[in-house]
């Protein structure tokens, strides 16, 4: 498969693509005011200690505190067969999931009461294992790891890990006895998918590299005040390099000429098994605009994504769950309903694969297919969907296609959503997604100027609301203005205001009393 980087920088944000064949494939995104700390180290304080949850949160020094979970503060034994970490290869999908791993125990029973290792006030080496997310701080570990382009160390934990991509045995068996050889009686490390075939040579410079930087850290965290930076990642361009390189991919282009030689330095770092090429983007036209990557973000921004067929799939996120509807639109088929309806499954099938994946949407997900009647036709659709999620290194669970179409599954939150880093709450909806009709502010407005008025005879009402329903009450609620004054002897005036909310209203009367 032929593939690409595609890194395009400015003064306060970098994004980079990956191309597959020509496509975008996943985009990253990190702006300087909001850089990402998925795999920082700290230096925190225990600032809270909650037995009721068996957690505690931690002053790293970020706007929220971290969580940290009793399972991820004791000692890492007992959790090599539970965390998964042979099946680890550490790219930012799969280091992810190492660093996600000890968050699987949280179903578990805790093994010991968090108060018996946790103090109010406590410094504690911690590491972020997922990013703040909406009102949430970030999830920490004390089971810590850093990550190099071949190897993952974990410095407080003796364990070897060979990525489960690598299948070939002998080739997991000279990695696991080169390994063994640098690590000690209390760390250990993770060999990871892209170290397939290096030598000797190259490991052993990688590994003394990380061992230096857990010796400097460790130094570092006994001086100085806390909450304190104990170690940061890279920056996006080089992280993506470190981490989504691959023998698919032949050329990383930037637009940015110190990234061209930043990365050309990076690179000679560890010796590459193949050929990349590192390319300066000089065109007028902008990097991303070239490369359709533009268009890709706006169309993964839309409700609403049409399929070539004239049918089209709705993507509905709420916080935790995602919710698919499949239609069939314009597109009426040939021949039978059920073989138009699996054909429009099948298309719809790719396109959701390409958008789970390109908008990183994580959590429950439900698939709402077009029902088919037909048994084969709806193990064809699933079969279909389970192939598509292949080239997904976010790890994903199907539930059977239910009678009803409807397709349960999960894909793991890696990251914030694409639309999540890209939009924010509409001001003027609060996050509905619909305000209330002309019609029924209307009928409100009328309702709470009845209620201003009990008992006021001979008042003059003054109505402020915004100038679109005040046209709507002179020219459709004229008849229920008239009654309205008729029935209280009054004078009633809608008063058109700029700049106020179509739900909002102040009903004034004469003696200067308010209602809205």
């Amino acid at each position: 498969m032929s593939a690409k980087l595609i890194i395009n920088t400015s003064a306060s944000e970098t994004r980079v693509t990956l191309l597959e064949h020509g496509t975008p494939a996943e985009i990253y995104i990190e702006r300087q005011q909001d850089r990402g700390v998925v795999g920082n180290i700290y230096r925190g304080k225990v600032s809270r200690v909650l037995p009721g949850m068996q957690a505690a949160f931690v002053d790293i020094g970020l706007e929220r505190s971290g969580f940290l979970y009793v399972n991820d503060a004791l000692p890492q034994e007992a959790t090599t067969t539970s965390n998964g970490f042979d099946k680890s290869d550490t790219g930012m999908h799969e280091r992810q999931e190492l660093l996600d791993a000890p968050y699987e125990n949280q179903r578990q029973q805790p093994r010991t009461n968090i108060a018996e290792i946790l103090k109010n006030g406590q410094d504690i080496i911690v590491q972020v294992a997922k990013e703040p997310f909406g009102t949430k701080g970030a999830r920490l570990t004390t089971h810590l790891s850093i990550p190099g382009r071949y190897l993952v160390y974990i410095p407080t934990f003796k364990h070897i890990g060979i990525s489960r991509r690598i299948e070939d045995e002998p080739e997991r068996e000279r990695l696991k006895t080169i390994v063994e050889q640098y690590t000690g009686p209390n760390d250990g490390f993770i060999v990871r998918t892209v170290a397939e075939g290096i030598g000797d040579a190259t490991l052993k410079r990688e590994a003394a590299i990380l061992k230096k930087i857990w010796l400097d850290l460790e130094k570092k965290s006994k001086k100085g005040p806390t909450p304190k930076t104990l170690l940061e990642d890279l920056d996006l361009a080089l992280r993506s390099v470190r981490d989504l390189l691959s023998e698919d991919v032949q050329e990383i282009i930037t637009d940015d000429v110190d990234d061209v030689a930043r990365i050309k330095d990076f690179l000679k770092s560890f010796k590459q098994p193949h050929e990349v090429q590192v390319l300066p983007y000089s065109s007028p036209e902008p990097i991303f605009d070239h490369y359709g990557i533009e268009v890709e973000i706006e169309r993964a921004l839309e409700r609403r994504v049409w399929l070539k067929s004239g049918g089209y799939i709705v993507i509905d996120q709420a916080e935790a769950l995602t919710v698919i509807d499949v239609n069939s639109g314009r597109f009426v088929g040939k021949s039978s309903l059920e073989d138009t309806v699996t054909q429009i499954n099948l298309e719809a099938v790719r396109e959701i694969a390409y958008q789970l994946r390109l908008r990183n949407i994580g959590g429950i997900i439900i698939i709402d297919f077009i029902d088919m009647t037909v048994i084969e036709n709806q193990e064809k659709v699933l079969g279909a969907l389970e192939e598509a999620l292949k080239r997904d290194k976010a790890k994903t669970t199907i539930v059977r296609l239910s009678d009803l179409g409807l397709v349960e599954m999960t894909r793991k939150r890696v990251r914030e959503s694409l639309g999540a880093t890209l939009t924010e709450q509409c001001t003027y909806c609060k996050g509905r997604g619909s305000i209330k009709s002309e019609l029924t502010v209307a009928h409100e407005i009328l309702r709470a100027t009845q209620r201003s008025l009990s008992r006021k005879w001979g008042a003059t009402v003054l109505i402020n609301m915004e100038a679109r329903i005040a046209d709507y009450l002179y020219e459709e609620q004229a008849d229920a203005i008239e009654e309205l004054e008729s029935k209280n002897k009054c004078k009633v005036i809608p008063v058109a205001r700029q700049g106020y909310h179509r739900e909002h209203f102040e009903v004034v009367i004469s003696n200067n009393e308010e209602e809205s």
